[in-house]
Formats: C-alpha cells, structure tokens, sequence
C-alpha cells in the first residue's frame, strides 16, 4: 500500500468515526468534579448591592430575586460541576454538602430544543440539573424504560 492509499484510508476511518451517533447516559454525580469556586459571603454582598442597587434598574420586573438578600443569596450561591468526562455540566447550591450530592441520582433524562442548539438534560434530586448540549440532534432510545427508571435512559446524540 502506498503513502496516499493509506492516508485515503486513514480520513476514511475518521469519517465513519465521526459520523457515528454517541450514545449517553446521565452522569454518576460520585465523579462528578467541581470546576469553579463557591463564591464568598463577602462576594455575594458585594454582587446583591450591584445587581440589585437602585442603579440597576435595567433588571426592572426581570427576577424576584432582589426583594431579599436571601433569595439572590439561593439563586447565586452556586458552584459549576462537571461529569468525570466533562461532557456533561451544571450549578450545584453551595449549600449542598458535596457528600450529600455525590450520592443523588438521576430522576429524569429528556432532550430540549433551544434555537439551533440541542440539550440532553439530566434532572436530579435538590433542583440539580446536569447538561450535554450539542448543535446535533438527540432522541431518547427508549422512552418507556427511560420513564419507568431514569437509571435505563440512553440517548443517541450525533
């Protein structure tokens, strides 16, 4: 065989690699990795006075969250995890002990259209959503099973 049959060869096998459809199941949250740092109570104060100052009046009528330092407090106070392999991501509350969270599992898995993008979004205990997201299409391989136990779901995103 010479050089450019085997190099023919070699971006033949990338395409057919390429081409084919991943198959994913929702992430163990037991080797999930936290990627960014819990904000600080002072940081928060900080961010609230900004965000919710007499200032910011272009977040007019847009949230409920600054009625109470408490309530923008739950809604910030949130750290970025990753699954081990990093395809899958999400905000966990800083309130959540990682112990507690490490052993949750997913309740439910369903695909979401958003413009041109794609989200496999995987839904857990505590509000905790993980999420793949992709401008490929994703479909459910099994949605009775998936229903029945969100342990069984698949998904075919390519």
């Amino acid at each position: 065989m010479n050089l450019r049959s085997l190099a023919l060869a070699l971006f033949a096998a990338t395409l057919s690699l390429s081409a084919s459809a991943a198959q994913l199941a929702c992430p163990e949250l037991a080797a999930a990795v936290q990627v960014n740092a819990c904000p600080s109570e002072e940081e928060l104060k900080f961010t609230y006075n900004g965000y919710c100052s007499d200032n910011a009046k272009a977040y007019a009528n847009q949230t409920d969250s600054c009625v109470r330092f408490e309530d923008y407090r739950q809604m910030k106070n949130t750290a970025r995890w990753e699954s081990k392999d990093g395809e899958f991501d999400g905000y966990v509350s800083c309130d959540l002990p990682a112990d507690k969270f490490k052993v949750l599992k997913a309740t439910s898995m369903k695909v979401v259209a958003q413009g041109k993008l794609t989200k496999l979004v995987c839904s857990y205990p505590s509000g905790i959503n993980f999420t793949y997201r992709t401008k490929g299409a994703c479909k459910l391989l099994d949605e009775k099973a998936c229903a029945a136990d969100a342990a069984n779901c698949k998904a075919s995103c390519g």
